[in-house]
């Protein structure tokens, strides 16, 4: 069974978009997480995503953050679960990628 994802936006202290993520990120919900990462950053400047509350990222959520990270400034907050899928998928490579 899997956790459902919960996506939750706003302006984080220093008024940049800030998009939280709970849950997991799979192929189900991932057209969802695109959508809403979509909408923030058509608000302008850079967009932190907030992973720390995501227990499961699959590839096709590892998709939705690379194709946007190649056009945008993406700044990506994560547990230490997803390190290793982050750096090993190049993905650090293309968004600043911070660990909690």
């Amino acid at each position: 069974m899997t956790t459902a994802l919960t996506l939750v936006t706003g302006a984080g202290d220093d008024g940049k978009r800030v998009l939280t993520a709970t849950g997991e990120i799979d192929m189900s919900n991932a057209g969802e997480f695109g959508a809403a990462l979509d909408r923030e950053l058509a608000a302008g400047g850079p967009v932190v995503v907030d992973l720390t509350g995501v227990t499961y990222l699959d590839s096709a959520g590892i998709a939705v953050l690379f194709d946007r990270a190649t056009v945008h400034d993406l700044r990506l907050t994560a547990p230490r679960l997803l390190d290793r899928v982050l750096r090993v998928s190049g993905l650090a490579r293309c968004a600043e990628v911070t660990i909690r």
